[in-house]
Parts: structure tokens; C-alpha cells; sequence
């Protein structure tokens, strides 16, 4: 017994696990790979950083210590403006955005009204948050789309119970850019998937039309496109007969757009393997079956971030209507400034329309990441 302890194997005792040093992982060993890894890295991240950080004091100091966010008239009678240009450019003047953020945000809607566009703004974010959320995808969810359109444009009107009515030509600000990307992505979407499917048709009537409309619009800007709606168009029309100025350029956003997502739904079509759609055919389903059951849904799925992408665009894009005399979001904020009390303020105007701008667009873009990693999820290896 005791021979045949003293053979047996010594087990050594279990070492504790160590980290590895933060030389080799972590944010220090990024740092050094990355920002500091020779002089010449290491020169050109300190320059950048010494740039950087004055570039931010600079900022901090005029958009916040300096600036000026709202002065009352006093007894003497010194005005708002004379207390901004008391500054000399050493302060931003946020008191043009106090003043003028009513007509940036709803035009020249009537005063006393502008809870309406207020309210409609605040039903097109809840629309928009309600249709992010993957457990309202269902049918039901196109009725709350038609229900909230038609909410909002009978608030815009007026005209009855009481509201009295606003002519459209009185519409202006952040509504207008609202309505026409939201419309015009609502209504520019089914569109494109039923041309993206048409330049795939084996009927050459279909493709060829489908295509002529794709090139043709491709091939145009969208200012010549506003500029058709609002002036050549209605030289067409009966006599007597007359569309709406913004129902126009609706319908050339729409348009436009479009033909841009028909080339994106068109290319995630044509990456999917053929196996796919000789498996939908095996299973005996129809076309129309085998193109919303299982080509369309992966097909949108591979173009997500090019389809956001487009979307975002058009958002943007929507500043052009501009040349046909209508206030969107830009234009309202360039009109603010006209006013020779407040000219030489127009830094402050661009910076909050341009926030308002990258507020909406960055949404989207944060969302489309995370929906596409949520709808690949079963592609990471």
C-alpha cells in the first residue's frame, strides 16, 4: 500500500487564472496600436488632439459661456439684437431661435393655431416609434398608418368642429418636411417593389416600361422634376382645373424616390441564390406567394442599410422644394433671418435647423443598424 502511494502521479495544485496585461489588451493596447505606435503616429495624434480640444473650448465658449439665449426689452428700451451684436461675434445669439422658433417650426401658420402642426409633428414621432417596434408588424398596423395620415391632414385644414381652415399655402416649417418624406416614403416604397419586379418580369412590355420609367427619372435631377410638377404640369391640365402647389411636389418626391429604391430592392433580388426561388417552386406556391412569402422578405433584408440610406436622402432632400415657393424646415429657417433686426444670426439658425435635421436622420440610421443586426442574426458564424 505504501509502494504504491509513493508511485503515484503528483497532481499539481490548480493555478489561479491571470489576466493578460493591458499592454496586450483593452484600450490601452488599442491606444498604442492605433494612436501611438511610432513618432510619426504619435506626432500627428497629439497635433490632432491639441486641435481638437482648442477647437471644443472655442465651441463651448461661444454656444454656451458667451451666448445670449433670451433678453426682454428693458425700460431703455435695448432690444434683443442690440444685446447680440453688443457681442462681436464672441457669443452665439440663441435668442433668434427663442424669437423665431415658431416660424422655423410651423411657417406662417396662423398664431393661435399652431397647436395643430404641434400636435401633427408629435403624431408623426409616435407614428414613427409605434412602426419601429417589430411587435406591431401586423396587418392592423397599415390602418393606424391611414388613420394617423388622416388625422393629421384633417388637423392641417380645419374646417370643421370648430377649426377654422388653414389654406396650404399657409403651411410651412417642420410639418412640410414631415409630410412629404413621410408620404412620399409611404407611398414611394410599394411603388418601387412593384417596379423592382417588373424590371425582373419575363414579359417584355412590363420590364421595358419599368424601365424606361427607372432611366428616365435616374437620369434628371429632382429640382428639374419640382420644377416640371409646379410650372409645366399645369399647362396640361383642363381649363379651370387646378392641383394643389405641395400635392404636386408630392407626387414628384414620390416619384422620384421611387425609382432610386427600385435599383436598391432590384439588387438585393438579384444576391439571392437560385436555389431560393427553385425551392419556392418546388413547394408548388404561386408567384405572388412565392414573392412575398420568401424572395421579398430576404431580398429586403440584404438592402437594409442602402434602403435607409435612401430613405435618409429623401429626407433631405425635401429642402429643394424650396424653388416652387413652398416652406419646408430649411426655408422657414433662411426666412428668419431675412428680417433685418436679426441679419448677421444666421450661424444660430443653420446650427438648430441643422440639429433638428441630424436628430431625425441619425435616428434612423441607429435603428437600421440594429434591425439589420437583428434580422442577420442567424448569419453570424
Amino acid at each position: 500500500m505504501s509502494d504504491f502511494t509513493a508511485d503515484a502521479p503528483v497532481v499539481p495544485a490548480e493555478t489561479p487564472s491571470r489576466r493578460p496585461p493591458i499592454t496586450v489588451v483593452g484600450p490601452v493596447a488599442w491606444l498604442r496600436a492605433s494612436l501611438f505606435s511610432s513618432w510619426l503616429s504619435t506626432a500627428v495624434t497629439l497635433a490632432l488632439a491639441y486641435l481638437i480640444v482648442r477647437w471644443a473650448i472655442g465651441f463651448i465658449d461661444w454656444a454656451f459661456v458667451n451666448a445670449i439665449w433670451w433678453v426682454p426689452t428693458n425700460a431703455q428700451g435695448t432690444s434683443q439684437t442690440q444685446a447680440c451684436r453688443a457681442l462681436q461675434g464672441s457669443g452665439a445669439c440663441w435668442a433668434v431661435i427663442t424669437e423665431k422658433h415658431r416660424f422655423i417650426l410651423f411657417g406662417t401658420y396662423p398664431y393661435e393655431e399652431q397647436w395643430r402642426p404641434l400636435l401633427c409633428i408629435l403624431l408623426f414621432i409616435g407614428l414613427y416609434v409605434v412602426s419601429a417596434m417589430r411587435r406591431f408588424w401586423r396587418k392592423e398596423l397599415a390602418l393606424v398608418w391611414v388613420a394617423t395620415l388622416a388625422v393629421i391632414g384633417a388637423l392641417m385644414w380645419g374646417g370643421f368642429a370648430g377649426l377654422p381652415y388653414v389654406p396650404q399655402e399657409r403651411w410651412g416649417g417642420l410639418v412640410i418636411t414631415l409630410i412629404l418624406s413621410t408620404f412620399g416614403i409611404a407611398l414611394a416604397f410599394p411603388l418601387a417593389v412593384l417596379v423592382a419586379l417588373g424590371r425582373r418580369s419575363k414579359m417584355p412590355a412590363i420590364k421595358m416600361l419599368c424601365v424606361v420609367y427607372v432611366e428616365l427619372i435616374r437620369g434628371v435631377p429632382l429640382i428639374s422634376l419640382l420644377f416640371m410638377a409646379s410650372v409645366m404640369f399645369p399647362l396640361f391640365l383642363p381649363e379651370g382645373m387646378n392641383i394643389d402647389k405641395l400635392l404636386r411636389a408630392q407626387a414628384a418626391i414620390i416619384l422620384f424616390a421611387a425609382a432610386y429604391l427600385a435599383e436598391v430592392i432590384r439588387g438585393g433580388l438579384q444576391a439571392l441564390s437560385r436555389g431560393q426561388y427553385e425551392a419556392a417552386d418546388a413547394l408548388g406556391l404561386s408567384y405572388w406567394h412565392k414573392t412575398g412569402f420568401i424572395i421579398l422578405p430576404q431580398a429586403l433584408r440584404l438592402v437594409i442599410p442602402p434602403l435607409v440610406n435612401t430613405f435618409i436622402g429623401m429626407f433631405k432632400d425635401t429642402s429643394l422644394v424650396l424653388i416652387i415657393g413652398i416652406f419646408d424646415l430649411l426655408t422657414a429657417g433662411k426666412t428668419a433671418v431675412v428680417e433685418p433686426a436679426w441679419q448677421g444670426f444666421g450661424i444660430e439658425v443653420y446650427v438648430f435647423v441643422g440639429l433638428i435635421y441630424f436628430v431625425f436622420c441619425f435616428a434612423m440610421s441607429r435603428y437600421s443598424q440594429g434591425l439589420e443586426r437583428e434580422l442577420n442574426r442567424h448569419r453570424v458564424r
